[in-house]
């Protein structure tokens, strides 16, 4: 399967070299970085859409496949949150996501369902849990277009991994029975009423990448499961899930100005990045 580790390294390394950072509170960083994505985008396919926000920022949206019917969606936000870097959050998932959209076009696979492949602005605060995230507004869209949207992939921090004992912190005492204590594992993170997809993507994920793949299908509320994009494809009423490295519960350098590229462990995100490929494809 032609997931590239070099290439996720070149998309990381550019994405956290921006000075200042691209956040919202420097634009011209952050269209540097949409210019980037669409300009990865568009080396692929002809059909690269862009779906306004507010401020004169976009959406950016790959397709490929059918161009009726059902379709999965595969998200990641390129915005990163003050003055960080943002190499695990969210360069790991931006560089995930092009390296799935360039995968798909080398191979070129038969597919059932249309994907759209989907880099999001303003996930970060201030506009966090607002109308204005990028993903609030695609959701909404594909409500409104009555679009059937089999799934939803988030993919949020997926490159942070650690052998050090003890490494994993949980949200509630019950779960340190149930998942590893060593952070080296990666999680699909869904609510609660949508096991079904969980499990499934999990089982796609385990069978196709070197990597361990742990699932959790929890209410909204415990803390961490509905923090990124996804959560607004639940309002809508879709199925969807996150593909997370536990974020602030492993990674000590969250939305720290220490969230720097060479934290980052490679060889297991490009497994990561394999998994997703997998069920991407066969859900």
């Amino acid at each position: 399967m032609p997931i590239k580790r070099d290439r996720l390294y070149s998309d990381v390394q550019f994405l956290t070299t921006l000075h200042p950072s691209r956040s919202i509170g420097h634009p011209e960083s952050l269209k540097k970085a949409a210019a980037y994505i669409e300009t990865e985008f568009c080396k692929l396919s002809s059909r690269v859409s862009k779906q306004n926000l507010h401020l004169g920022f976009h959406n950016y949206i790959l397709s490929y496949g059918p161009e009726d019917g059902p379709r999965v969606v595969v998200g990641a936000h390129y915005d990163v949150c003050g003055e960080t870097p943002g190499a695990d959050d969210n360069a790991s998932a931006v560089a995930g996501l092009l390296e799935l959209a360039r995968a798909i076009h080398e191979e070129k696979p038969e597919v059932k369902h249309r994907i759209d492949f989907v880099a999001f602005n303003f996930e970060e605060p201030p506009y966090f849990a607002t109308e204005k995230m990028g993903s609030a507004v695609h959701a909404n869209s594909m409500k409104r277009d009555k679009v059937d949207v089999k799934l939803m992939i988030c993919l949020e921090m997926i490159g942070y991994f650690t052998d050090k004992p003890n490494s994993q912190e949980f949200q509630h005492e019950s779960l340190r029975k149930l998942y590893p204590s060593t952070g080296n594992f990666i999680v699909v993170v869904g609510r609660a009423g949508q096991e079904k997809t969980v499990q499934r993507v999990q089982q796609f994920m385990k069978e196709h990448s070197r990597i361990d793949v742990q699932s959790i299908a929890a209410p909204p509320e415990l803390p961490g499961v509905g923090l990124s994009d996804h959560r607004n494809y639940w309002a809508q009423g879709y199925q969807a899930v996150m593909i997370n490295d536990t974020s602030f519960l492993r990674n000590p350098h969250y939305h720290q100005t220490t969230d720097t590229i060479d934290t980052l462990d490679f060889a297991r995100m490009t497994e990561v990045v394999r998994g997703v490929y997998a069920a991407m494809l066969n859900f």
